[in-house]
């Protein structure tokens, strides 16, 4: 594997505690009905619009077309962060971050899979442990999350795993992230005018959906751009286990919510699941470099 460099793990950490803290904002302010989701999802791409423009104008960067993002890149992350809302409506932030990072490494496995990488027999046990935690975290119970909410953030992990994979190729991590955003306004556009006449608004609401946006997502994005072409897609992958963590604490300490024994075990079982699918490709690499 290679080796981080310092800027790479520097980048890296504050990317992994702004993606906590966008579950954090979200989850303070969906669950206390300060904001409607499709409302935190618009205020949260429009800041992270503006935010990026004066950024990259002060900047002054030279920008060629090939760094001006891509259409496929927008959308995918549009859907990242209009799933990521409206499952926040039912997920507690620990659960939610749980689904979104491990749909993500899953996401990200499958993609590695199909660039012709074979999988090591521990991979393959990885790939089922964490299936089986997948499928005792969604086991009828009061602790459950909502299957709606689950499906959505299924869906969120997925648009985010393809979002980091367009990004590992960005010569520009700054110019490429401003874009992105900016390619999302034509969506942006449409979900406003089906969805604000059930918008709810608050000034709590839209603060918080700003510094998720502005912040937690612009800012935050772009240095995962920055580190992420640093890393490969293994390590981009167990970095980002991380996160659940660092959200459900995050929920503890701001959101009043409780650790339960359902999530604390599904963590260990789909956390373990992928990381014996990290460590199965690591020994597969070892093994092909040291045959004759």
């Amino acid at each position: 594997m290679n080796v981080f460099s310092m800027k790479t793990i520097l980048y890296t950490v504050f990317a992994l505690l702004a993606f906590a803290g966008n579950s954090v904002f979200c989850r303070l302010a969906l669950s206390a009905n300060e904001i409607d989701a499709a409302s935190f999802t618009t205020i949260r791409l429009l800041s992270g619009i503006v935010v990026l423009a004066v950024i990259l104008k002060i900047a002054n960067l030279e920008v060629s077309n090939t760094s001006k993002g891509s259409w496929k890149a927008s959308f995918m992350l549009f859907i990242y962060a209009l799933t990521f809302s409206y499952a926040y409506t039912t997920l507690e932030t620990g659960t939610g971050a749980l689904v979104l990072f491990a749909s993500v490494q899953m996401t990200m496995i499958v993609a590695s899979l199909f660039s012709g990488k074979k999988l090591h027999y521990l991979e393959w046990v990885g790939v089922l442990t964490a299936f089986s935690g997948f499928v005792y975290l969604v086991l009828p119970d009061l602790s459950t999350p909502s299957l709606t909410g689950f499906v959505l953030m299924a869906i969120s992990g997925i648009a985010w795993g393809i979002y980091t994979l367009f990004g590992r190729a960005s010569n520009n991590p700054l110019s490429d992230t401003a874009y992105n955003f900016l390619y999302t306004l034509p969506f942006v556009l449409i979900l406003t005018a089906i969805t604000f006449q059930q918008a709810t608004l608050s000034w709590n609401g839209i603060l918080l959906a700003v510094l998720s946006g502005g912040i937690a997502s612009g800012i935050g994005y772009t240095i995962w751009y920055m580190a992420v072409g640093g890393l490969s897609i293994t390590q981009a992958a167990v970095v980002q286990l991380l996160v659940p963590a660092i959200a459900a604490m995050g929920g503890i300490l701001f959101a009043d919510e409780t650790l339960s024994y359902r999530l604390l075990l599904s963590s260990l079982i789909i956390l373990g699941g992928i990381l014996a699918v990290i460590l199965g490709r690591h020994f597969a690499i070892k093994r092909e470099s040291s045959k004759p």
